[in-house]
């Protein structure tokens, strides 16, 4: 077990030999904090003087160094199983159970690895996320423990973290901003935003990133770090808060042999500092085997061994297949493991019996009767007292479930996607080309329409197309969100921010573009086309397509909350769309539409802010429209002369007994609104409710977070 005694590790520096490690480390009750404190800082030198920094001590305020003693921690595992039903035939209900874990026990020790291991579908992962609480309770039986009491989830979120297989990070920010940015989640605000820094440059010292702590993370289509650095990468986002447990999902996987080493090598100072960490692992090298401390084999859900690496021949000597003096006892047992389970009649039964049988021979001499001297609440407060952050604790008495208050993450959240989104300036750049041709394209084909009936109907074509055009520009916004999710998820189970934060700040930075994209649409399309009202008319046009680019925004994250996959969003999204624009009242006027589909009418998106320009456009009741011989356009007298037309009228005249002249004003802006069924809301009306669907889906969009979030298997 630790010791009491404090021990400095050697430091990395920044020489070539940065990546060196030691071989054979002694324990250390040292905190991940302290360790960091003495890690060589070439970037900031807090002391003001330019004294060599070999020995430098970065104070950066996590607590006392005075180290009270305690018990150390211990997570034990109880009889875990768990089994998932599956359909063996498609489309009938036939049904049966497959066992993924089956009664497993362990326990995991501050200061070590702890490595669970086995062939693909042994049961790993699913360990791992039962331990992480990824597995919902009412599926998973057994007990799990930390110091002897029950863990539970709300307290696991705080004092742990998780790092998935799969490196979730922005790729366009660089090493530094990535890991600064998970400190500004992570640590408390109290912490000044110097002394963030100084833990951000340690912790990259710390994990040998130093030559690439200016380069970006990059993707695909950007070059940027490399596997090993970007895993590193991953581990440090989730241990800048120093967590007391730590999960990984096969932190090795599609690693080189040098660059998994450097991981595992990272994750025992970790363990070092007083952490237990619990890995999964699929085939260590002899290297990494040294730095483990105990090992689960799985096979099928069952465990085949439960021990040390050092017990390791010995047990399968006694079980019959000692292990070859220059084998490599974890490539051995493995393939031993997937010869039974392939040719052996009873698979690896007889492995699994002999293991209890061992582990109950083991028991006597290594239970521990000893009551710990303190309760969990207190070995945790001890624990924050010798520097543990434990995700904002700032004094002794508190375990807050978030390090910082909702408005501090959401300026996080929104700093964090400026930064990622400036260094991709083309996507908004397609966006705004793709708004500016519309609206140029509407432009030149609806130039400078007149006020005659043709002119009425041509408005109501180009209002009905610009509005809905808003909308459909708002389908980007799919891929947005979908690529963030699992980023969000993953930051999100371990309480880096609230869900409620994301949302806000989400919404807060997509306004300045919005606003930009209405400006140009309304800026492009409003005096080229000769709409009525002035500057007072074009202020509400351009704030009508600002509240239809907010509403089709707020709509289309809604549904990037819901669909798993880009394409089926784009369908999901253009087909809505369809739906909204034809019960709009364009194609047919609300009087027409049928009782049964009047309900889709006042849910359209369309509806009301086609409903508005319309009245901002046709609501003066000073302006005539129709006058006289107009009201025969369109129809067959249409091509009838002139003086025709005029003796019609007079003949109408004297059958109504009013007088019709040529210049008798026949239709007015409120006529044209009745005939549109356009009578019931006022303009403004109209565009509050645009800007209340947009708030509506944006609170959709968070209970879709929280509710499809959970990250928990069933």
């Amino acid at each position: 077990m630790l010791k009491s005694n404090q021990m400095k590790l050697p430091l990395f520096n920044n020489s070539s030999q940065q990546m060196e490690l030691q071989k054979h480390p002694k324990k250390s009750n040292s905190t991940l904090a302290e360790l960091l404190m003495r890690v060589d800082d070439a970037h900031s030198d807090v002391s003001g003087n330019n004294t060599p920094t070999d020995n430098r001590v970065v104070d950066v305020g996590l607590g006392s160094t005075s180290l009270p003693l305690s018990n150390p921690f211990v997570l034990s595992f109880t009889n875990l199983s768990y089994s998932v039903k599956v359909r063996k035939k498609w489309g009938k209900k036939v049904e049966n159970s497959k066992v993924l874990l089956n009664n497993i026990s362990g326990e995991a020790r501050e200061g070590e690895i702890m490595a669970v291991l086995g062939a693909s579908g042994s049961g790993k992962s699913t360990l791992i996320d039962a331990l992480a609480n990824r597995i919902s309770k009412e599926s998973l039986k057994g007990s799990i423990t930390l110091n002897g009491e029950t863990l539970e989830s709300k307290l696991l979120r705080v004092i742990s973290a998780y790092v998935m297989q799969d490196d979730l990070l922005f790729p366009m920010l660089t090493v530094e901003e990535t890991l600064m940015f998970s400190a500004e989640f992570r640590l408390p605000r109290s912490l000044s935003k110097k002394k963030k820094k100084a833990r951000v440059q340690a912790l990259i010292d710390q994990l040998g990133l130093r030559k690439a702590a200016q380069t970006v993370i990059g993707d695909e289509g950007h070059r940027g770090v490399s596997g090993g650095e970007r895993r590193r990468v991953s581990i440090g986002t989730d241990i800048i808060h120093d967590p007391i447990v730590l999960f990984l999902d096969e932190p090795t996987s599609g690693l080189d042999s040098t660059s998994a080493f450097m991981v595992v090598k990272v994750l025992q100072r970790i363990a070092q500092s007083g952490s237990i960490v619990i890995m999964s692992i699929h085939q260590p090298s002899y290297r990494i085997m040294n730095l483990l401390d105990r090992l689960i084999f799985l096979s099928r859900g069952n465990t085949v061994y439960n021990g040390s690496p050092s017990s390791l021949p010995r047990f399968f000597a006694e079980f019959g297949h000692p292990i070859p003096e220059n084998e490599n006892k974890t490539e051995f047992a493995l393939d031993l493991i997937r010869e039974l389970e392939e040719n052996s009649h009873g698979g690896t039964k007889a492995l699994v019996e002999f293991n209890k049988q061992w582990q109950a021979r083991r028991k006597p001499r290594t239970i521990i009767t000893r009551k710990p001297n303190f309760s969990l609440k207190e070995a945790i407060i001890a624990s924050i007292s010798r520097g543990k952050l434990v995700s904002g604790a700032t004094n002794e008495s508190s375990l807050p479930d978030f390090a910082n208050p909702f408005w501090i993450e959401i300026i996080v959240i929104a700093k964090r996607s400026i930064t990622n989104s400036k260094r991709m300036p083309e996507l908004f750049a397609i966006r705004l080309g793709a708004v500016l041709i519309t609206g140029f394209i509407l432009a030149t084909m609806f130039w400078q329409l007149d006020d005659s009936p043709k002119g009425i109907q041509e408005r109501l074509g180009f209002f009905a197309f610009a509005m809905s055009t808003t909308f459909y520009t708002c389908a980007e916004a799919i891929p947005v969100f979908l690529q963030e999710k699992y980023i969000f998820m993953r930051e999100t189970a371990y309480n880096a921010y609230r869900r409620s934060s994301y949302v806000l700040a989400q919404s807060l930075i997509s306004i300045p573009s919005l606003i930009i994209l209405s400006i140009t649409f309304a800026g492009t399309t409003f005096f080229s086309v000769g709409l009525a009202g002035g500057s007072a008319g074009f202020f509400f046009f351009f704030l009508t397509i600002l509240a239809s680019f907010w509403a089709g925004s707020s709509f289309v994250t809604f549904l990037s909350g819901i669909v798993p996959h880009v394409m089926l969003g784009f369908t999901i999204v253009v087909a809505i769309l369809a739906y909204f624009l034809l019960f709009s009242g364009f194609f047919i006027s609300k009087n027409r539409i049928p009782l049964y589909w009047l309900w889709f009418h006042y849910i359209s998106l369309v509806k009301y802010p086609y409903e508005g320009v319309l009245r901002n456009e046709f609501d003066d009741p000073n302006k005539c429209f129709v006058r006289g011989v107009q009201m025969f356009d369109g129809s067959p007298l249409g091509t009838a002369s002139e003086a025709m037309k005029l003796k019609l009228l007079e003949s109408m005249s004297g059958v109504l007994g009013v007088n019709i002249s040529g210049s008798t004003c026949v239709t007015t802006g409120k006529d044209l609104l009745v005939q549109q069924g356009i009578s019931d809301i006022s303009k403004w009306d109209c565009l509050w409710i645009i800007v209340g669907w947009g708030i509506f889906f944006r609170v959709l969009f968070y209970f879709t977070l929280l509710l499809g979030s959970k990250n928990k298997r069933r």
